[in-house]
């Protein structure tokens, strides 16, 4: 095995790591997150009593959720391992599309709700978004070194 492919680049270890985060998200959503939220409740703005009917259902609907978080994570730190870890440029639309659809969105979500939850998931949106310029740079680091050019 080569050095290069033993080597983890930053921008690998990053979405990597941004993986593990969507992971912990998944796990959240289907082990701990109660059905109704206090923000929920202010959201919504009905009595928790109003709502305990369709609870056990939003629980579901909740944990659901939480398994495509930890398979969009699984499949995320596998992209990090392979594609990423090569600098293999098809993995960029890919990346690109995926963090908009999942983290992107959540975050703006969570943000026009005005979420508990809405700076955390965006530290975890910086994450995927560093790992994607990480990988852009040392793209053009590496064809500079190829080129010659320093």
């Amino acid at each position: 095995m080569t050095q290069r492919r033993r080597s983890w680049p930053f921008s690998a270890i990053l979405l990597a790591v941004f993986g593990v985060a969507l992971v912990c998200i998944g796990a959240f959503f289907m082990f701990v997150r109660p059905p109704l939220l206090p923000e929920d409740m202010r959201f919504i703005g009905v009595s928790l009593e109003q709502l305990q009917a369709g609870a056990s259902w939003l629980e579901r609907v909740f944990q659901v959720l939480g398994g495509y978080a930890i398979a969009s994570g699984v499949l995320t730190v596998t992209i990090a391992a392979t594609s990423f870890r090569r600098h293999e440029r098809i993995a960029v639309p890919g990346v690109l599309a995926a963090g908009v659809a999942s983290i992107g969105w959540m975050v703006v979500v969570n943000f026009l709700i005005g979420s508990d939850f809405r700076w955390v998931l965006l530290a975890v949106a910086i994450l995927w978004a560093a790992s994607v310029c990480m990988f852009v740079i040392e793209i053009r680091q590496a064809a500079m070194r190829a080129g010659g050019i320093r």
